[in-house]
């Protein structure tokens, strides 16, 4: 072996053992004579001494930053005065008898020895090799490994069975785009790369697997955010004979084991919403439960009032807690920010201390209408009063992007500080099986067109237009301090109702056919009523781990406009390569 022992294991126990370690140079200075080498390796670091006299020590004062060493010597004690309490290794120091440059390192194009958060992204996934050797970086994917080792673990303990479904696929909708792979074999035809496994699975609770799961790559073509890459890994899951309730309870022992691995507590029961409540009370469907400043709703207070500007299909508002004395150009801020979202204006006021408002508009209100702005908001002296007036979904969704940008905390928490910040679990229910109304009258789906209608809800399908926007629908999502974990729903597995949804859609039955008809024509002969879920890694991680963005819990990620600096993907593909595939490239647009 080339190492006897891993850099980071050392501890003051072991006091005058004989060592030999191998690592990377994490630091190098020079004490007169005496060289002092921080030494890394995954494992962690320790200070080396390396005496010039030592074989091999004449090469120190070569030794740069990032150099590999083999270094044999003795551990010690640090001298008194010299203990590094914030280093795990920090009792001990390593002495050198002999010091083996193993290989030599150029200048790092950035610190390697802090978070590289004062590092141009793209420069540090240009050299990613060099980020992953960050301390962050180490600890998020072996956070990550251990999450996906938890998971795995109470998926098999609750009897679920991991199966691999294809890469290759043919293209199905799923909400964004497919990224599609040329076939060589059949000339000007396509595979997508899966966005999900969703129809596979459903397939195999047709073959009677029962209940599936798989730790899957998928991939999908969208804008990137902060929590979406192209390439993303989830846990899918897939039951036969189960219900929502039971696929909740299986995902919550998969989240309750990834969480207990790595903080050592669990999540208990999470609680449950439904969609309308949720955007009632948060503005959206995936609130963050940290904080209050819940939205509520002013209607009965101006259910007879004057004030044009309030006689409206809703009036909502909430008080930020603390805030009354804002400056002018931060609620003018504020103002132009609702009027981006969507809305006509806001109405702001600040609670004197006699419990009185102040604002442009008080005048046009009547003191019953004060009176009972405060007592409804349970505002207090000091807070501002947020008001916003309109149809009800856009001041839901104003108000509650107002609420995030207000009062949202860091993603902040650290599984190795006892001050950590909590987890917020939530389960949201029914959402709308229906998103919108095209022109012509035909519902758009929230989900994809396997989804189950609410079973109080099915004779809501003989309805049309606007009428059909009240069916809600056995979907689930799983937030996480506002932020979708996943989503799932029970399906449909009766082709009557299957059929209305197609009709509905204005998916004819050739074209269903087309489309799904592998799916279909497995239905005929037994499906059983089945439920699933699938719910991101990355994301989960990327929270656990303390980050806003899921890059930091990716070994190789892209970057937010697509590419990928280290490889230089996307590329172009040479022209013979193009003929194989029978393709021709059409002329790049004019910028």
């Amino acid at each position: 072996m080339m190492r006897t022992r891993t850099v980071g294991s050392l501890r003051g126990g072991d006091a005058g053992q004989e060592v030999t370690l191998c690592g990377w140079v994490a630091a190098r200075r020079d004490h007169g004579g005496v060289v002092f080498v921080d030494l890394r390796d995954a494992s962690g670091l320790v200070q080396v001494v390396i005496d010039p006299a030592t074989p091999g020590g004449a090469d120190a004062a070569r030794i740069r930053s990032e150099y590999v060493l083999q270094i044999a010597g003795t551990v010690r004690p640090r001298p008194e005065g010299t203990v590094n309490p914030d280093l795990p290794t920090g009792e001990v120091e390593v002495a050198a008898d002999g010091v083996t440059i193993l290989n030599e390192a150029e200048p790092p194009p950035f610190p390697l020895h802090d978070r590289g958060d004062g590092v141009d992204e793209s420069l540090r996934l240009r050299h990613r090799y060099l980020d992953l050797r960050r301390t962050a970086m180490q600890r998020n994917l072996r956070l990550r490994a251990s999450v996906n080792r938890a998971v795995r673990a109470a998926m098999d303990g609750q009897g679920f069975v991991e199966v691999e479904t294809p890469m290759l696929i043919a293209s199905t909708p799923e909400g964004a785009r497919d990224f599609v792979v040329p076939s060589r074999l059949h000339p000007g035809e396509f595979y997508a790369l899966p966005q999900s496994p969703q129809l596979f699975k459903q397939l195999l609770m047709v073959g009677g697997l029962d209940r599936y799961y798989q730790v899957a790559r998928c991939m999908r073509d969208e804008d990137l955010r902060a929590d979406r890459q192209f390439e993303f890994m989830q846990l899918d899951v897939e039951m036969s004979f189960a219900d929502a309730a039971d696929v909740m309870d299986a995902v919550t022992v998969a989240i309750d084991a990834a969480v207990r691995e790595v903080t050592g507590d669990g999540v208990g029961a999470i609680p449950t919403m439904t969609w309308h409540e949720a955007m009632e009370r948060f503005g959206t469907d995936k609130p963050d439960l940290r904080f209050g400043m819940e939205l509520v709703d002013l209607g009965p207070v101006f259910a007879a009032t004057e004030f044009r500007a309030f006689q409206a299909e809703a009036v909502k508002g909430f008080a930020v807690p603390g805030q009354g004395e804002a400056s002018r150009s931060t609620v003018d801020g504020l103002v132009e920010r609702a009027k981006s979202l969507g809305a006509a204006g806001l109405v702001w006021m600040r609670v004197r201390a006699d419990g009185a408002l102040e604002s442009p508009v008080v005048k046009f209100l009547s003191e019953a209408e004060q009176a009972g702005i405060v007592a409804t908001l349970g505002a207090a002296e000091g807070d501002l009063v947020l008001i916003v007036a309109g149809a009800r979904r856009m001041a839901n969704e104003v108000l509650g992007q107002l609420r995030l940008d207000l009062g949202r905390p860091p993603v902040n928490f650290s599984p190795n500080d006892d001050g950590r910040a909590e987890l917020r679990f939530l389960w949201v229910t029914e959402f709308p099986l229906f998103e919108a109304v095209d022109d012509a009258g035909r519902p758009q789906p929230a989900h994809h067109p396997f989804t189950m209608p609410h079973p109080d809800d099915v004779a809501l399908l003989d309805g049309e237009g606007d009428a059909l926007l009240a069916v809600r629908s056995q979907a689930y999502d799983l937030v996480l301090n506002g932020w979708e974990l996943g989503s799932g729903s029970v399906r449909i597995h009766r082709p009557d109702v299957q059929s209305r949804i197609f009709e509905l859609l204005g998916i004819e039955a050739a074209e269903a056919q087309a489309r799904f008809g592998f799916l279909l024509d497995a239905f005929r002969f037994g499906a059983p009523p089945h439920a699933g879920f699938a719910f991101g890694l990355d994301r989960i991680t990327a929270l656990l781990a303390g980050e806003e963005n899921i890059r930091e819990v990716i070994a190789f990620p892209k970057t937010q406009s697509g590419s990928d600096p280290l490889t230089g993907a996307p590329g172009p593909i040479d022209a013979p390569h193009l003929r194989e595939l029978g393709l021709t490239l059409a002329p790049k647009p004019k910028k």
